[in-house]
């Protein structure tokens, strides 16, 4: 059954679903990567494909910026489409020295500024993290394939243009690895709703180091790492 934002029929879309927050990236993914591929949803361009990798049913679709974005399209396809398994696959800015440019993270868990959970009305705070299960697959796909990877906290901010130059700093000072935009949601989703999500990203670009940031082109194309391990583990 289609919902406002995604026009699939239930049972177009498989147990696993990766999302890159470009639908452009989805695209190349489904194109490349996957067998008897087909497009099934289009909606507001947020392309999404499923098809076979290796013999198992995929999908892939786009979730787009920000933590209304990835709460929207992933809360959808938990409840709605029946996926179990969200891998997000996207990139992030390093705010730790020893993470470079292209080092791919494992995100065991999201700290965010934002007031996502809130809606639960807990009389404290909520550490969102991802299903350990996957998290553990992905390290030993990781590992398996030699790639430089960390495992670590992740910050999801709601703001890409902070006016506050130093914050990225304090995240830093109590070990988060680097700065995004969905994973607190994915995962405070999946763990609302009973679910499983992981997020792999690869290092787009340093606010420490003195590194040549990738293109947009190059992220949508080249981030080749992150990507199999992700369709391994799906």
């Amino acid at each position: 059954m289609a919902t406002p934002h995604n026009e699939a029929s239930k049972g177009d879309f498989a147990k696993t679903v990766l999302m890159p927050g470009d639908p452009l990236r989805a695209k190349y993914l489904a194109e490349h990567y996957l067998d008897n591929v087909r497009q099934v949803n289009g909606v507001r361009g947020m392309l999404a494909y499923t098809g076979t990798y290796k013999g198992k049913e995929v999908s892939i679709m786009g979730s787009g910026m920000g933590m209304p974005s990835i709460g929207i399209y992933s809360y959808e396809l938990y409840t709605q489409y029946d996926v179990e398994n969200i891998i997000r696959i996207g990139s992030a800015g390093s705010i730790n020295k020893d993470v470079h440019i292209r080092d791919v993270i494992i995100a065991q868990g999201a700290c965010t500024d934002s007031a996502w959970a809130h809606q639960y009305e807990l009389p404290g705070t909520f550490s969102a993290i991802s299903s350990y299960d996957l998290l553990e697959k992905a390290v030993c796909e990781a590992k398996k394939k030699q790639i430089h990877y960390h495992v670590g906290n992740i910050v999801s901010s709601d703001l890409f243009y902070h006016a506050d130059v130093e914050a990225s700093g304090r995240w830093s000072n109590v070990g988060c690895l680097a700065v995004e935009m969905e994973s607190y949601a994915l995962f405070a989703n999946a763990a609302y709703l009973g679910k499983k999500a992981l997020t792999l990203l690869t290092i787009s670009d340093s606010l420490v180091n003195d590194e040549q940031e990738t293109t947009a082109q190059e992220r949508e194309r080249t981030f080749t790492d992150m990507m199999e391990v992700a369709l391994e583990i799906a």
